[in-house]
Order: structure tokens, then C-alpha cells, then sequence
């Protein structure tokens, strides 16, 4: 009898068909647009049943954000894993210019953001699937800086950390937006305007 699979190989072959439903799919939904394209096509295309396609996605929408859990636990990861005497701002850098910079940079994100953009089904999962990691990065930061679960600082640091994907995307250099953007996280806006929008001159406007 032939030794049954490994644990390993296991989750080795169910990676590999979760990739080939959610590639089978981007690419069925670039080609004919999400509400034209049902998950049979995208089972048949993947060539899985659509048990197995439920299987590894719960609805349609989630096809699109494959990635979805995989983000959740690397922003957490980022935080908690960080090197000793690393603070959190400097662990959201280094993973932002680890991991996003390739994907804005990919040259399908044009068209992916565009399907997003023009389906309500899908705008409407990705801003709640935003609020999910906004609030799984502001609970992983305020545990890490002994703080409230709901500290405000910490859900805004989320959400700002959050932001710059967005902000990269169509940007000649992402890498050097990205460093600006932490670079203001890190040291306030006065750092970035210099004098002239100072307390000072802010003073002076209010007369």
C-alpha cells in the first residue's frame, strides 16, 4: 500500500488548487467582467467541481481577494514578529516595502483595480474586508504597546498603514512614496513641512 501524503504535501495540493480557482477566475472576470462570469464557468475553467471551489472560497467576491486571510495574518506577523528593539511604525515599513511595493507594481493592477472599481459587488467586499485588517492591525499594535484594545492612536496608525497601497498605486517610484509616507507616520507632519507650516505660522494665520 503506498504511504498516504504528508502533511505537508496535503496543504502543498490544496494551495496549489486554491491558486489555480483564483487565477482561473481573475482571469474569467478580465476577460467578460464579474457579473457576466458564474462560479460554475470559474469551476469549470479551474477544472474543479464547485464543491471544491466552496470548498476554498465562500462566495463569489471572495475569488477576487484571494489573498484576503493571508494579508491579515502577515500585517499581524509584521507587528508581532519584528525584530528586538524594532519599534512598530519601522516593522509596517519594512513589510510594506517587502510585500506591496511588488504589488503595485505588478503590471495586472491596473486592470484588477478597475474591475474592482466597476463592480459594486466587489467595492462593496473590499471596503469591508479593508475594516477587517484596519481592525486586526489596530488590535495586534495596541496589544503589542500595552494599550486598550480600542486606543485611538492605534486604529489610526491601522488605518493610515492601510492607505498606502492606495496611495503608491500609479506612482512613479512606490518604494519612495512608501518611505515618505512612514517617514511622516514616524516623525508628524511638522518634519515634513518645515517652518513655514509650523505653530508658529499657524499662529500668525489665526492672527
Amino acid at each position: 500500500m503506498p504511504d498516504s501524503p504528508t502533511p505537508g504535501r496535503r496543504e502543498r495540493k490544496k494551495a496549489a488548487t486554491r491558486q489555480a480557482i483564483a487565477d482561473a477566475a481573475l482571469e474569467l472576470f478580465l476577460e467578460h467582467g464579474f457579473d457576466r462570469v458564474s462560479v460554475r464557468d470559474v469551476a469549470e475553467r479551474a477544472d474543479v467541481s464547485t464543491t471544491t471551489l466552496f470548498a476554498h472560497f465562500p462566495s463569489k467576491e471572495a475569488l477576487v481577494f484571494d489573498r484576503e486571510q493571508d494579508v491579515d495574518a502577515a500585517l499581524a506577523a509584521a507587528v508581532r514578529e519584528r525584530p528586538e528593539g524594532q519599534g512598530v511604525v519601522e516593522a509596517l515599513r519594512a513589510h510594506a516595502l517587502r510585500s506591496w511595493v511588488p504589488i503595485v507594481t505588478d503590471p495586472r493592477r491596473a486592470d484588477f483595480t478597475a474591475l474592482v472599481g466597476d463592480t459594486p459587488a466587489l467595492r462593496e467586499y473590499g471596503e469591508r474586508m479593508w475594516m477587517r485588517h484596519a481592525d486586526t492591525l489596530s488590535a495586534v499594535i495596541a496589544e503589542e504597546l500595552d494599550r486598550e484594545p480600542d486606543d485611538p492612536a492605534c486604529a489610526a496608525l491601522a488605518r493610515f498603514v492601510l492607505e498606502i497601497p492606495a496611495l503608491t498605486a500609479g506612482r512613479q517610484d512606490p518604494r519612495a512614496t512608501v518611505e515618505t509616507v512612514f517617514d511622516l507616520l514616524l516623525h508628524g507632519w511638522h518634519a515634513q513641512a518645515g517652518p513655514a507650516d509650523g505653530p508658529a505660522s499657524a499662529q500668525a494665520a489665526r492672527g
